[in-house]
């Protein structure tokens, strides 16, 4: 299997278009159905990226149905005739409307997300909604790091319902709507946005620890609706 990965010209959206790339070479047919892509430290190694930009791409091919993941094995590409046929190309969010329709479809998901995972989660779960928190600490570190660290805080959440459809459709928008975190954080100070949204996303996490669906539920709830605010978003809420 000889494909050509050059390396990617540096932006704020490296997931994406590794995973434009990545999916180019599929819909070509340099990559097949049933062929394992190679492994995150040779794909790092071909972009000229981290192995945390790889796998955020891997999630994004997954999440689009393109490729297949298992434990141990690698990503392989799926058959054409059973992936899922959603699709939300990136260019259509541009329109300001179509952003919001996204942003809106996303507060009843995570909200419930959020009280289920209340419920249901263990101390896997917990693990990971921490280290991602870690991650997220500190202005010095929000960069592209501390955003992929903010989306798998929210896979983890959807993780942590226990239910496996909330991590396939959380995931698929949320890739879709990574950038609204880079968009935030050029309309505001930087200091002031990352306290913020750490700020909420603890609330988030103690809420999930102390098993109170409500209270998750509503904290959910404020960050996105704060989320919308920082965006300049009008969402409806009831």
């Amino acid at each position: 299997m000889a494909i050509d990965f050059g390396q990617i010209r540096r932006s704020e959206h490296l997931p994406a278009r590794i995973a434009t790339h990545i999916a180019r070479e599929i819909g070509e047919g340099r990559i097949k159905p049933g062929d394992r892509l190679p492994t995150e430290h040779i794909l790092a190694k071909a972009f000229g990226v981290s192995r945390s930009v790889v796998r955020e791409a891997i999630a994004q091919l997954r999440n689009e149905g393109l490729v297949e993941t298992r434990q141990g094995v690698g990503a392989f590409v799926r058959d054409m005739h059973v992936r899922p046929t959603i699709r939300i190309e990136q260019e259509e969010l541009v329109d300001r409307e179509s952003f919001r329709s996204l942003f809106q479809l996303r507060m009843p998901l995570e909200i419930e997300a959020a009280g289920l995972a209340a419920v249901h989660h263990d101390a896997e779960d917990m693990k990971q909604l921490n280290a991602a928190l870690d991650q997220m600490t500190g202005a010095e570190k929000w960069t592209d790091q501390g955003i992929l660290a903010d989306l798998a805080f929210h896979r983890a959440l959807a993780a942590a319902t226990h239910n496996e459809y909330f991590p396939l459709f959380i995931g698929f928008i949320a890739e879709r709507i990574s950038h609204a975190i880079n968009a935030a954080r050029a309309t505001a100070v930087l200091e002031e946005i990352v306290e913020v949204t750490i700020a909420e996303h603890v609330v988030i996490r103690d809420a999930v620890a102390l098993r109170d669906p409500l209270k998750a539920r509503d904290a959910m709830r404020q960050h996105l609706l704060g989320a919308a605010s920082r965006l300049d978003l009008s969402l409806e809420t009831f």
